[in-house]
């Protein structure tokens, strides 16, 4: 899994009941076609980050067909996980598309 490029949006917290501040991220997604995620429409993961106390953290995600939009049930694996919150953690900045 390689990631290609993203948009990323910080989350208002209008009540100010959350802690730290809340990002979504949509992360283009490349992988080789013999793996079980592949798709000929493409793959987004939709990722909700946090950053609390300069502790980063995926609160939640998944994964989406690009031109269906449709979810796919797939998880992460660690390696892939620990690869997103590095990326997200690196990449916070919401005033340009990559």
């Amino acid at each position: 899994m390689e990631i290609t490029g993203h948009t990323v949006e910080l989350l208002e917290d209008p009540f100010g009941v959350l802690t730290g501040d809340r990002y979504e991220f949509f992360l283009r997604i490349s992988v080789d076609e013999e793996d079980e995620l592949y798709t000929e429409n493409g793959i987004l993961l939709k990722v909700i980050f946090s950053m609390v106390n300069d502790e980063p953290k995926i609160l939640q995600y998944y994964f989406i067909e690009r031109t269906t939009e449709n979810i796919l049930d797939f998880a992460l694996e660690e390696d892939e996980e620990a690869l997103v919150k590095d990326y997200c953690k690196g990449n916070l900045s919401v005033e340009e598309e990559v």
